[in-house]
């Protein structure tokens, strides 16, 4: 891996660098002491996405169009599966 500390990543460059942790952790060729250390990587990383993730949501708002063409904004939610 580089040297970036994960803080500076974008959302989309610690997601790479997960998944790709992932599959090295799932090949299990990966000796125990850097199997510790990848884990410990992928959750610092797994935190980052979801910190990025929270705060993209905050920042999107839902817009309505009502029938008589007033614009209204209210705070978007996901929908729980």
């Amino acid at each position: 891996m580089e040297n970036d500390p994960i803080k500076e990543l974008s959302f989309e460059e610690a997601l790479t660098r997960l998944e790709n942790i992932v599959r090295e952790l799932e090949s299990g060729r990966t000796k125990l002491d850097d199997a510790v250390a990848a884990y410990e990587q992928a959750m610092s990383l797994k935190q980052l996405c979801e910190s990025k993730l929270k705060a993209a949501q905050l920042k999107i708002e839902k817009l309505e169009i009502s029938a008589d063409d007033k614009v209204s904004a209210e705070e978007f939610t996901v929908p729980e599966a």
